[in-house]
């Protein structure tokens, strides 16, 4: 399939969205949703680097609102990002670099370790990155960069000034969204970064979306007049 496609993205987010109503309609725990949803993160993470050799992916795995769910399913998904994170990362993605948005400040400490220590340990790998969002706000992160910018007494800011204090420094622009399950709205998703990437919307929920369904996303992604503002026939 992928000789069909000539025209990839160099850097694709997923907004994972749908575990919960993907356990409903199944009769099972949420939890059950998450799970599956992890081995649909991992499938479709080496499908974008392995099989399509796209160079960065961005993940939006829990949001600074998530908080406000349940404190049973919350700790649930901590201790799936902790395992995620652990270093059988390293195992499972030997040529690809851990970069972690969000503010890690609130992570449990089994979590913050994993994520710290994978990210270190894997820091020199260079042909692709995995960017993931864990207590992640778009809105914040620029707060972040922002603050940042004035603790070192950044003069004369520009775009590229910005650029440079975001969690995604040195990285291709993102040139396309997905978001899983049919809603259509970023969530507070890498807003800066968003700003000219093509978006796409399925209907199906996170865990039940694999290679045929990124396939499908990616020939949409072919079809797409990308003008940047500029008028092209």
């Amino acid at each position: 399939m992928t000789n069909k496609l000539e025209r990839l993205p160099k850097h694709i987010g997923f907004i994972i969205d749908g575990n919960g109503r993907w356990a409903k309609e199944r009769g099972l725990p949420r939890s059950a949703g998450h799970k599956a949803g992890c081995k649909t993160l991992s499938l479709i993470i080496k499908e974008c680097f392995y099989t399509y050799n796209i160079p960065v992916v961005s993940i939006y795995a829990f949001s600074t609102e998530n908080w406000n769910r349940p404190q049973k399913e919350v700790d649930y998904l901590m201790s799936l990002f902790k395992d995620y994170t652990s270093k059988d990362f390293l195992n499972e993605f030997p040529e690809v670099k851990l970069n972690i948005m969000g503010d890690e400040s609130k992570f449990p400490d089994g979590l913050a370790n994993s994520a710290r220590e994978t990210a270190v340990l894997s820091e020199k790998n260079s042909k692709y990155i995995l960017n993931l969002g864990i207590n992640y706000s778009g809105q914040d992160e620029l707060v972040r960069a922002v603050n940042n910018i004035i603790r070192d007494g950044k003069k004369d800011i520009d775009r590229q000034t910005i650029e440079d204090y975001l969690y995604t420094k040195g990285q291709p622009k993102l040139d396309f969204v997905v978001r899983t399950s049919g809603e259509q709205r970023l969530s507070n998703f890498m807003l800066w970064q968003v700003a000219y990437a093509e978006m796409y919307f399925p209907t199906t929920y996170w865990p039940s979306f694999k290679k045929k369904e990124l396939y499908n996303a990616l020939k949409e992604f072919q079809g797409r007049n990308r003008r940047f503002g500029a008028i092209k026939e």
